[in-house]
């Protein structure tokens, strides 16, 4: 396959796995293309620092053609959130087949931390681990067969986690894509805001060790019971997550 997708969380973790992806060379990568689908297209609202591109297609048909044409030339990787196209994507067989699937996923607590120091009208369905799980299954369903990743495996392993994910779509290990200078990627250009500690990082960190859930519940509401909502689903795809890499 040439085209290759991870389904994720914003910030930290997905975009730095997507540096990696840029730092390998030999694919054409592209920044969450369905985030302009969703917030242009499907609703009214519009997260913090959010710059559109000039020029970028909005709809999913025309997304959708996009990334084929780029198909044509070279494999193409996109990182994008679930909750963009889980109603979409799996109605659109001929185009999900045309790809590999992959999901990365993060405990709600902490991605919900992160998103409210960013966002702090983000939704409960911006959170995106329900439409990870209903996405996953629908895929299962069409014959798919998506790696699951946690952000803690790429965190304390990144080689090893990269490693899987790489022999998943089949592509070779590239030792050199795990380092990053500073320079905004192209196609970052319209949420640079969001990804300045990952240009400043140079490689994947593990995080400082804190206790998020009694961060979360210094937040108060709704944070605190959005996170709850997301809890079972990401507690299902972490024991998928977890048995894969047990295989």
């Amino acid at each position: 396959m040439k085209i290759h997708a991870l389904w994720c969380h914003p910030r930290s973790v997905s975009t730095a796995f997507e540096r990696i992806m840029r730092e390998r060379g030999d694919l054409a990568v592209l920044h969450e293309p369905f985030m302009y689908h969703h917030y242009l297209t499907t609703t009214d609202r519009l997260f913090p620092d959010f710059a559109p591109e000039p020029g970028h297609p909005t709809t999913y048909a025309d997304i959708r053609e996009m990334i084929c044409e780029k198909a044509q030339a070279s494999p193409v990787f996109f990182k994008d959130m679930a909750y963009y196209v889980a109603e979409t994507l799996p109605k659109d067989r001929d185009f999900a087949g045309q790809m590999s699937h992959a999901f990365l996923l993060r405990d709600p607590t902490e991605a919900a931390l992160s998103y409210a120091r960013r966002d702090p009208a983000f939704t409960r369905t911006e959170l995106g681990h329900e439409a990870q799980h209903r996405m996953y299954h629908a895929l299962v369903s069409l014959g798919h067969d998506p790696l699951v990743l946690t952000a803690d495996q790429l965190r304390d392993d990144p080689e090893k986690t990269l490693r899987r994910y790489w022999a998943h779509i089949g592509l070779d290990f590239a030792s050199h894509a795990f380092a990053w200078d500073d320079r905004v990627p192209a196609g970052w250009e319209a949420v640079k805001g969001w990804h300045r500690e990952v240009l400043q990082s140079g490689a994947i960190r593990k995080p400082t060790q804190t206790n998020a859930a009694d961060q979360l519940a210094v937040l108060g509401e709704p944070y605190v019971g959005i996170s709850a909502h997301h809890e079972p689903f990401y507690a299902e795809m972490r024991e998928i997550a977890e048995m894969q890499a047990h295989q």
